[in-house]
């Protein structure tokens, strides 16, 4: 399977535009993001025809280098322990009103029973965010540690948006650092840098004018670093923003990264519109196309190059098709099997909210790609080949240290 003509790089570079080929030729050379400018790097964002082409060849190039031909992927449970939600975020298909007959809020011991069934069936992780209630008790989100990591202790905790982080400090009156230092003393293992879609204040409040701002998120993201606590990042694409944007967003991940190191992979999020009030408003387009989906991980793995060398595709966001074309132009882990996915199901996506550690192998060997699942935090993989299983250690790899 081939997502775009299987260039040679000494085929494609000449019918490049001289300053694509210049900024292209640089990070290959260096391995390095840092080292274009911000116009450079617009100037890649914006490209098309050739120059596409380009830049996506050139992502796998760089991809095979920094990451070498392997795929990875996370066997982990998604629980959503409430759609009840006050923010009011019109990109969100989820949430509920508290009176809608449909609302829902997990107790407790369902969710360690969920924590429990997925480790039955192999899962290593648990991805835990809800809608935020009004009148949630002050210590619910330690509360929900405790009853997960007493249900399965060696169960990673994958859990709590900065925004979630936001309400939490709110209900309790803690200092920032100290909430988060709580959250990781009672089993809060890694958190998801999700709640960025777009920093930029402007498209916020088209987006949530409830939502933290980019000055909470950065604050939220640096200090659970300094604490220990490694996260994601995120971008949403695909609704009112523009390759600028794109770009601002990945210097700044970048710039975060160089700081604390605490930043374990990128995941591009793409819009997914059908029922959502931003789109059925007309503030927003109809999703990314193909090209944008395409340039956005390939733009990934340029300009965060010797920063943050995983780039994750959602394949809930994308379909399984979509998401094997974004692994030719320069990601290289596949996510979570999630096991109970709702947040993009319920916006319209149909991809599905489960995808089983099989389903992955087959697709990543369909591509001719080695399978293989990691940890949360990538410092051990394991690959996956019929009747071979071989285990080995990234302890030592860049993408492993983290103070």
């Amino acid at each position: 399977m081939e997502a775009f003509p299987a260039l040679a790089w000494s085929d494609i570079a000449p019918r490049l535009t001289s300053a694509v080929r210049s900024s292209l030729e640089r990070v290959l050379e260096t391995q390095n993001g840092a080292d274009l400018s911000l116009e450079e790097s617009y100037g890649l964002a914006d490209c098309e025809g050739d120059d596409l082409l380009g830049l996506l060849a050139a992502a796998n190039i760089l991809r095979a280098e920094l990451t070498g031909n392997i795929v990875t992927y996370v066997v982990n449970r998604n629980i959503n322990f409430t759609n009840i939600c006050f923010v009011g975020c019109k990109f969100c298909a989820f949430s509920r009103g508290p009176r809608e007959a449909d609302t829902y809020f997990l107790t407790l011991e369902q969710m360690a029973q969920k924590a429990r069934e997925a480790w039955q069936l192999g899962a290593t992780e648990v991805c835990i965010q809800g809608g935020l209630p009004r009148d949630l008790s002050k210590f619910h989100y330690r509360d929900i540690l405790r009853a997960v990591k007493s249900a399965v202790p060696g169960m990673h905790i994958h859990a709590f948006s900065p925004m979630e982080i936001v309400y939490g400090v709110e209900l309790t009156g803690m200092p920032l650092a100290d909430y988060l230092s709580m959250l990781r003393d009672n089993g809060l293992g890694t958190l998801p840098g999700t709640a960025a879609e777009i920093l930029d204040d402007e498209i916020r409040h088209i987006l949530s004018a409830n939502k933290l701002s980019t000055a909470q998120w950065i604050e939220v993201i640096r200090t659970a670093h300094n604490c220990g606590i490694r996260t994601t990042s995120t971008l949403m694409y695909g609704h009112t923003e523009t390759p600028a944007h794109w770009v601002r967003q990945m210097v700044l991940l970048r710039d975060i990264q160089k700081e604390t190191g605490g930043f374990t992979e990128f995941v591009p999020l793409g819009f997914v519109h059908q029922n959502t009030l931003l789109f059925h408003q007309g503030l927003a387009r109809t999703g990314p196309t193909l090209a944008e989906h395409l340039k956005v991980h390939a733009l990934a793995r340029l300009l965060l190059a010797g920063s943050i060398n995983n780039i994750q595709v959602s394949w809930v966001k994308l379909n399984r098709r979509l998401s094997q074309l974004c692994l030719h132009a320069g990601a290289n882990d596949y996510g979570g099997t999630l096991m109970e996915e709702n947040i993009s199901r319920e916006a319209g996506a149909t991809a599905g909210q489960y995808t089983s550690p099989e389903d992955f192998q087959s697709l990543i060997l369909e591509m001719g790609r080695i399978p293989a699942e990691r940890n949360t935090v990538y410092s051990r993989i394991r690959i996956k080949l019929p009747l071979n299983e071989e285990e080995f250690s990234t302890e030592n790899a860049p993408e492993a240290e983290f103070a």
